[in-house]
């Protein structure tokens, strides 16, 4: 019923509590539509949450998205994006964390700023300077979003196998480099988390917006890092686009080009990291630019 990669993430990730979640995600969807009267049209392409396009009472088009509420990845997403209040980013139009479930505005014509990389990368890289810049702004007190800090715990757990794919030393540096960079952070924003290509789509409300944020909170800066090494597949040719990109965001954002390369290599590693754990058995993208930017680093 469902596609095999989809299911193959979730049960993956998160082992009885996915396969259970993914026999009762039939039932749940219908549940949702029923409790929010909506019309449910065929999936979009699935990764780790189901996500489809929706029609509600009143004809207005939506994005119904529903995911693991054990998790909690769905109510960081809920909290960010109500945080954003459509400021360069998609509207949460409802959400229910009990089931799961976010409804949000539907983006159209929805097409990826990826689809800039291959002919005009430098342009994608102003859209996304652009979303950066409204999409920060300081943390309120009591806002309930996991610190970037927090993820130092990720290099520490890994290093703690004993054996693993990635160099010791290479996971060792970027848990250093990591918790340096999270002290020293010259503001603390509400970030998006997973910012990059795939994720900010062209809008008729506005030319550009953001989708699916992780929702953290820290240095702006390390907004940069997914940008760095995304797209994860394809054939857009990031090493060659690395030293223009770093520099660009440098001085689009106004940020110290040591800082902007130190966050790039220890994002990238943490998501060599987060590969690792998830089963990859072989080096990624962020790999290859996590190695091209560690000679670069102060």
């Amino acid at each position: 019923m469902f596609p095999a990669a989809f299911v193959r993430n979730v049960t993956g990730t998160w082992g009885d509590a996915g396969r259970a979640w993914l026999a009762d995600l039939p039932e749940r969807i219908a549940a949702v539509a029923r409790r929010w009267d909506l019309t449910v049209g065929p999936a979009y392409p699935l990764s780790f949450n189901w996500v489809a396009p929706v029609r509600r009472a009143d004809g207005s088009p939506a994005v119904l998205k529903l995911g693991l509420a054990e998790s909690g990845h769905l109510v960081a997403e809920a909290t960010a994006l109500a945080w954003f209040d459509g400021r360069a980013a998609a509207r949460l139009l409802d959400s229910d964390a009990a089931a799961g479930a976010l409804l949000l505005e539907r983006l159209t014509p929805g097409t990826t700023l990826r689809t800039l990389v291959q002919h005009e990368d430098e342009r994608a890289t102003g859209v996304l300077i652009d979303v950066m810049r409204r999409l920060h702004r300081p943390a309120p007190a009591g806002l309930r979003l996991s610190d970037l800090a927090d993820r130092t715990a990720d290099f520490a757990a890994y290093l703690d196998r004993p054996t693993g794919r990635l160099p010791h030393d290479l996971v060792a540096e970027a848990m250093h480099r990591y918790a340096d960079l999270c002290a020293s952070a010259p503001t603390r924003v509400v970030l998006h988390g997973d910012l990059h290509h795939d994720n900010v789509l062209a809008a008729d409300r506005e030319p550009w917006l953001a989708i699916d944020p992780h929702g953290v909170v820290g240095d702006p800066c390390a907004e940069i890092g997914p940008v760095l090494y995304n797209p994860l597949d394809g054939a857009e040719p990031v090493l060659s686009l690395l030293q223009r990109r770093v520099e660009q965001f440098a001085d689009g954002l106004d940020l110290p080009l040591d800082r902007v390369v130190a966050w790039g290599f220890v994002q990238a590693v943490l998501s060599e990291v987060w590969d690792a754990e998830g089963g990859s058995t072989r080096p990624g993208r962020a790999h290859a630019v996590a190695l091209a930017l560690r000679p670069l680093l102060a």
